[in-house]
């Protein structure tokens, strides 16, 4: 917590003050005591006086109450400043979605890819409609499918495009999200961590197959530019592929030709690789998630969309104090009309 006034700090000498001229008040004695001759019936007036918790209340507890109202109030006219989260009003996300032929596995019910589409959906449903979002797809190469835009009836239509097919190239991917994502908030203001009002959404359910660059390469110059980078880690470890061994279908997975000739149906293991979506976001400044369910896609992205409708922000809290050192002096009125055994 910072202060806009800091020097004003010094208001709350007060308090100690105000606290010591009570306790003054309180043990000076009395100016025209009281002679008594028989003792012992003095010593049963101390005994029977001897103070209860409701002595100690009516003692304490209002001027404690006062005292802190004094120091709250003392601390509102330092007019004190301090991080906390407020709404986003504008920025722009950038749906960033495998769709290399691992997609198609059904471990993840309906499928990965129909999984993805619907939390993607949910999400759209959750961001504020100020927000620009796009839709960039990768397999083998990225396609651009939707320029970031507040029309989610477009998104939508983009989200009906997706299709699973060939390898998986998740550098190239992000560098062209991260492209994407840098042209359309051109101009804005960097916060104050250098980070722009922008953010990538990846999901992707296994290793790079294909592709010019390496994931962290991508997620370098997703770094650079001042975007952050999510991750989704999508799918099982036990999840496979089940395909007739036709001549070239392997290499819709990123491996080699199928074989010659046909035969029986095969299966090929592909399991996700949250190890690497971890370290792409660990470089950014980002979060990431597994999801081995629909229902922990559909979580993911209600937790980024949540996430990134605020921000940390500066703001004064002035009146936070004030409204204590008002209710606080209240109390200690209530407190004192209370156990002196009167009704306010």
């Amino acid at each position: 917590m910072t202060f806009a006034s800091p020097w004003l700090l010094l208001a709350l000498v007060v308090v100690p003050v105000v606290a010591g001229l009570a306790f003054w008040l309180d043990r000076r004695e009395a100016r025209y005591p009281v002679a008594f001759t028989n003792l012992d019936v003095l010593a049963s007036v101390v005994t029977q006086a001897r103070p209860g918790v409701r002595h100690v209340l009516r003692r304490f507890l209002p001027p404690a109450l006062f005292l802190l109202a004094l120091a709250s109030a003392s601390v509102a006219l330092a007019r004190p400043r301090a991080v906390v989260t407020v709404p986003a009003q504008r920025a722009t996300i950038v749906l960033l979605v495998d769709v290399s032929g691992s997609m198609r596995a059904t471990d993840v019910k309906p499928s990965r890819l129909g999984a993805a589409k619907a939390a993607m959906s949910a999400f759209l449903d959750r961001v504020p409609k100020s927000f620009q979002v796009g839709l960039v797809s990768f397999s083998s190469e990225p396609d651009i499918l939707v320029l970031p835009t507040t029309d989610r009836d477009v998104m939508q239509q983009g989200l009906n495009l997706l299709y699973p097919d060939a390898g998986t190239a998740i550098g190239d991917g992000l560098a062209v999200a991260a492209q994407v994502a840098e042209q359309a908030v051109a101009g804005a203001k960097r916060g104050a961590d250098g980070k722009l009002p922008a953010a990538i959404i990846l999901l992707s359910d296994g290793s790079q197959t294909r592709g010019i660059l390496q994931p962290l390469d991508g997620a370098a110059r997703a770094r650079n530019a001042g975007i952050r980078v999510y991750t989704i880690a999508l799918g099982t470890k036990h999840g496979t592929l089940t395909f007739s061994n036709i001549p070239g279908i392997g290499g819709g997975f990123g491996g080699g030709g199928g074989g010659g000739g046909f035969g029986p149906p095969r299966r090929l293991a592909v399991p996700p690789d949250p190890a690497l979506l971890q370290s792409i976001a660990r470089v950014t400044g980002g979060r990431s998630f597994t999801a081995s369910t629909a229902a922990d896609a559909r979580q993911a992205y209600r937790v980024l969309g949540s996430s990134l409708a605020s921000h940390p922000g500066r703001r004064e809290i002035s009146s936070w104090f004030a409204g204590a050192a008002a209710l606080l002096l209240l109390a200690a009125l209530g407190a004192g009309r209370l156990t002196a055994g009167r009704l306010p």
